[in-house]
Protein backbone atom coordinates (compact mmCIF):
# COMPACT_ATOMS: atom_id res chain seq x y z
CA UNK A 1 0.00 0.00 0.00
CA UNK A 2 1.26 3.31 -0.87
CA UNK A 3 -0.93 5.26 1.85
CA UNK A 4 0.04 5.69 5.62
CA UNK A 5 -3.23 6.49 7.63
CA UNK A 6 -2.55 9.47 10.28
CA UNK A 7 -4.89 11.58 12.17
CA UNK A 8 -5.90 13.96 9.18
CA UNK A 9 -6.95 10.11 7.31
CA UNK A 10 -5.72 8.30 4.80
CA UNK A 11 -2.11 10.21 3.48
CA UNK A 12 -0.21 9.37 0.18
CA UNK A 13 3.59 8.45 1.47
CA UNK A 14 5.20 10.67 -1.40
CA UNK A 15 3.11 13.48 0.51
CA UNK A 16 4.16 12.02 4.15
CA UNK A 17 8.11 12.85 2.41
CA UNK A 18 7.57 15.98 1.31
CA UNK A 19 6.04 17.37 4.38
CA UNK A 20 8.41 15.47 6.97
CA UNK A 21 11.31 14.53 5.19
CA UNK A 22 12.71 18.24 6.90
CA UNK A 23 13.00 15.97 10.21
CA UNK A 24 16.14 14.11 8.77
CA UNK A 25 18.00 16.89 7.75
CA UNK A 26 17.43 18.55 10.97
CA UNK A 27 18.29 16.04 13.34
CA UNK A 28 21.43 15.06 11.39
CA UNK A 29 22.93 18.61 11.60
CA UNK A 30 21.93 19.05 15.57
CA UNK A 31 24.03 16.24 15.69
CA UNK A 32 26.56 16.82 13.43
CA UNK A 33 27.59 19.94 15.37
CA UNK A 34 28.79 17.96 18.16
CA UNK A 35 30.42 15.40 15.96
CA UNK A 36 34.61 15.78 14.82
CA UNK A 37 34.92 16.70 11.30
CA UNK A 38 35.77 13.25 9.98
CA UNK A 39 31.50 12.61 10.35
CA UNK A 40 30.36 13.32 7.18
CA UNK A 41 26.89 15.18 7.28
CA UNK A 42 25.69 13.04 3.60
CA UNK A 43 26.35 9.35 6.24
CA UNK A 44 24.21 10.86 8.63
CA UNK A 45 21.56 11.97 6.10
CA UNK A 46 21.29 9.21 4.40
CA UNK A 47 20.73 6.99 7.88
CA UNK A 48 18.59 9.16 8.72
CA UNK A 49 16.21 8.61 5.65
CA UNK A 50 16.20 5.02 6.02
CA UNK A 51 15.09 5.96 9.76
CA UNK A 52 12.28 8.05 8.21
CA UNK A 53 11.16 4.98 5.90
CA UNK A 54 11.23 2.46 8.82
CA UNK A 55 9.18 5.18 10.86
CA UNK A 56 6.57 5.19 7.92
CA UNK A 57 6.26 1.44 7.53
CA UNK A 58 5.98 1.00 11.26
CA UNK A 59 3.23 3.84 11.94
CA UNK A 60 0.12 2.76 13.98
CA UNK A 61 -2.26 5.70 14.66
CA UNK A 62 -3.93 3.26 17.48
CA UNK A 63 -0.43 4.34 19.62
CA UNK A 64 -1.99 7.81 20.62
CA UNK A 65 1.17 9.45 18.85
CA UNK A 66 1.73 11.78 16.51
CA UNK A 67 3.41 10.78 13.20
CA UNK A 68 6.09 13.72 13.30
CA UNK A 69 7.11 12.77 16.89
CA UNK A 70 7.26 8.86 16.00
CA UNK A 71 9.27 9.89 12.80
CA UNK A 72 11.62 11.81 14.94
CA UNK A 73 12.33 9.30 17.19
CA UNK A 74 12.77 6.52 14.40
CA UNK A 75 15.40 8.88 12.97
CA UNK A 76 17.30 8.94 16.55
CA UNK A 77 17.21 5.97 16.37
CA UNK A 78 18.87 5.25 13.09
CA UNK A 79 21.82 8.26 13.53
CA UNK A 80 22.83 6.77 16.87
CA UNK A 81 23.22 3.22 15.22
CA UNK A 82 24.96 4.47 12.45
CA UNK A 83 27.16 5.96 14.71
CA UNK A 84 27.78 2.51 16.70
CA UNK A 85 27.85 0.89 13.83
CA UNK A 86 30.77 3.44 12.41
CA UNK A 87 32.27 2.91 16.41
CA UNK A 88 34.34 6.01 15.35
CA UNK A 89 34.85 7.08 18.55
CA UNK A 90 38.85 5.68 19.70
CA UNK A 91 38.53 2.97 22.25
CA UNK A 92 41.03 5.52 24.70
CA UNK A 93 38.28 8.03 24.81
CA UNK A 94 35.79 5.52 25.86
CA UNK A 95 37.93 4.02 28.20
CA UNK A 96 38.81 7.79 29.89
CA UNK A 97 35.08 8.76 30.31
CA UNK A 98 34.23 5.10 32.40
CA UNK A 99 37.09 6.07 34.56
CA UNK A 100 36.22 9.73 35.10
CA UNK A 101 33.01 8.93 35.50
CA UNK A 102 34.25 6.19 38.11
CA UNK A 103 36.87 8.66 40.19
CA UNK A 104 33.88 11.25 40.48
CA UNK A 105 31.91 8.88 41.95
CA UNK A 106 35.16 7.57 44.64
CA UNK A 107 36.07 11.21 45.30
CA UNK A 108 31.90 12.86 45.96
CA UNK A 109 31.36 10.19 48.07
CA UNK A 110 34.93 10.08 50.13
CA UNK A 111 34.26 14.11 50.40
CA UNK A 112 31.02 14.63 50.37
CA UNK A 113 30.83 17.29 48.28
CA UNK A 114 32.32 18.06 44.65
CA UNK A 115 35.21 16.98 42.68
CA UNK A 116 37.41 19.28 41.44
CA UNK A 117 39.46 19.19 38.24
CA UNK A 118 42.84 19.40 40.27
CA UNK A 119 40.59 16.16 42.93
CA UNK A 120 40.26 14.07 39.67
CA UNK A 121 43.41 14.73 37.98
CA UNK A 122 45.48 13.62 41.03
CA UNK A 123 43.63 10.58 41.25
CA UNK A 124 44.26 9.60 37.50
CA UNK A 125 47.66 10.56 38.12
CA UNK A 126 47.93 12.74 35.67
CA UNK A 127 48.73 16.88 35.56
CA UNK A 128 45.45 19.48 35.31
CA UNK A 129 46.68 20.16 32.14
CA UNK A 130 46.66 16.41 30.72
CA UNK A 131 43.31 15.85 32.62
CA UNK A 132 41.66 19.18 30.77
CA UNK A 133 42.86 17.74 27.36
CA UNK A 134 41.10 14.43 28.03
CA UNK A 135 38.11 16.42 28.32
CA UNK A 136 38.65 18.13 25.25
CA UNK A 137 38.83 15.00 23.39
CA UNK A 138 36.09 13.44 25.17
CA UNK A 139 33.72 16.35 24.11
CA UNK A 140 35.13 16.29 20.43
CA UNK A 141 34.32 12.48 20.21
CA UNK A 142 31.89 11.89 22.97
CA UNK A 143 28.15 10.34 22.00
CA UNK A 144 27.14 11.48 25.77
CA UNK A 145 24.22 13.89 25.75
CA UNK A 146 21.25 14.23 27.50
CA UNK A 147 19.56 12.11 24.61
CA UNK A 148 22.29 9.38 25.46
CA UNK A 149 21.06 10.04 29.31
CA UNK A 150 17.65 9.42 28.47
CA UNK A 151 19.02 5.72 26.66
CA UNK A 152 21.18 4.80 29.45
CA UNK A 153 18.46 5.75 32.17
CA UNK A 154 15.14 5.56 31.43
CA UNK A 155 15.10 1.60 30.91
CA UNK A 156 13.22 0.78 28.05
CA UNK A 157 11.22 4.20 26.85
CA UNK A 158 13.54 4.64 23.81
CA UNK A 159 14.45 0.94 23.18
CA UNK A 160 14.93 0.10 19.74
CA UNK A 161 12.69 -2.85 19.57
CA UNK A 162 9.65 -2.88 17.04
CA UNK A 163 7.85 -4.57 19.58
CA UNK A 164 8.49 -1.80 22.24
CA UNK A 165 5.32 -0.03 21.61
CA UNK A 166 7.65 3.21 22.99
CA UNK A 167 6.47 6.98 22.69
CA UNK A 168 3.31 6.42 24.23
CA UNK A 169 1.29 8.45 27.02
CA UNK A 170 3.31 5.51 29.83
CA UNK A 171 6.44 6.21 27.92
CA UNK A 172 5.73 10.02 28.33
CA UNK A 173 5.40 10.21 31.79
CA UNK A 174 8.39 7.80 32.00
CA UNK A 175 10.49 10.43 30.01
CA UNK A 176 8.80 12.95 32.00
CA UNK A 177 9.96 11.22 34.88
CA UNK A 178 14.07 11.18 33.55
CA UNK A 179 13.43 14.61 33.11
CA UNK A 180 13.08 15.48 36.62
CA UNK A 181 15.91 13.01 37.70
CA UNK A 182 18.19 15.03 35.11
CA UNK A 183 16.84 18.00 36.91
CA UNK A 184 16.91 17.09 40.27
CA UNK A 185 20.81 15.98 39.52
CA UNK A 186 21.79 18.82 37.63
CA UNK A 187 21.24 21.19 40.79
CA UNK A 188 24.05 19.55 42.27
CA UNK A 189 26.81 20.07 39.54
CA UNK A 190 28.61 23.99 39.82
CA UNK A 191 26.49 26.64 39.04
CA UNK A 192 28.68 27.62 36.14
CA UNK A 193 28.07 23.62 34.61
CA UNK A 194 24.44 23.94 35.33
CA UNK A 195 24.22 27.54 33.10
CA UNK A 196 26.40 25.98 30.58
CA UNK A 197 24.48 23.28 30.01
CA UNK A 198 21.22 25.01 30.01
CA UNK A 199 22.80 27.53 27.57
CA UNK A 200 23.87 24.81 25.01
CA UNK A 201 20.65 22.46 25.63
CA UNK A 202 17.97 24.67 25.92
CA UNK A 203 18.99 28.22 24.61
CA UNK A 204 20.78 25.93 21.83
CA UNK A 205 23.88 27.91 22.28
CA UNK A 206 26.79 27.16 20.67
CA UNK A 207 29.90 26.49 22.30
CA UNK A 208 31.90 29.83 20.88
CA UNK A 209 28.77 31.84 21.86
CA UNK A 210 29.08 29.97 25.74
CA UNK A 211 32.63 31.05 25.78
CA UNK A 212 31.79 34.85 24.96
CA UNK A 213 29.28 34.60 27.82
CA UNK A 214 31.64 33.51 30.57
CA UNK A 215 34.37 35.68 29.12
CA UNK A 216 36.56 31.78 28.60
CA UNK A 217 37.67 30.37 25.51
CA UNK A 218 35.69 27.80 23.06
CA UNK A 219 37.95 25.08 24.05
CA UNK A 220 37.76 25.44 28.14
CA UNK A 221 33.82 25.79 27.33
CA UNK A 222 34.36 22.32 25.67
CA UNK A 223 35.84 20.95 28.52
CA UNK A 224 33.23 22.04 31.08
CA UNK A 225 30.86 20.52 29.12
CA UNK A 226 32.47 17.42 29.04
CA UNK A 227 32.96 17.56 32.68
CA UNK A 228 29.14 18.63 33.57
CA UNK A 229 27.98 15.53 31.71
CA UNK A 230 30.34 13.41 33.50
CA UNK A 231 29.24 14.72 36.83
CA UNK A 232 25.61 14.18 35.51
CA UNK A 233 26.24 11.16 34.20
CA UNK A 234 28.27 10.02 37.75
CA UNK A 235 25.50 11.39 40.05
CA UNK A 236 22.72 9.22 37.97
CA UNK A 237 24.66 6.21 37.90
CA UNK A 238 25.03 6.23 41.66
CA UNK A 239 21.41 6.60 42.67
CA UNK A 240 20.53 4.14 39.94
CA UNK A 241 21.75 1.28 42.06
Amino acid sequence: MDGIYTAEGLEDKTVVWSKYHYLVRQEALRLHKRLPASVELDDLIQAGSMGFLNAVETFDPKKGIALSAWITQRVKWALLDELRESDWVPRRVRTHTREIVSIIQQIEQEKGGEATEADIAGRMGVSLKEFQQMLADNNNSQMYSVDELQENFADSWESCDDENESLNPVHHAVRQNLIEQITEHLQYIPEREQVLLQLYYLQDMNMKEIGLVFGITETRVSQLHSLALKRLRSRMESSSR
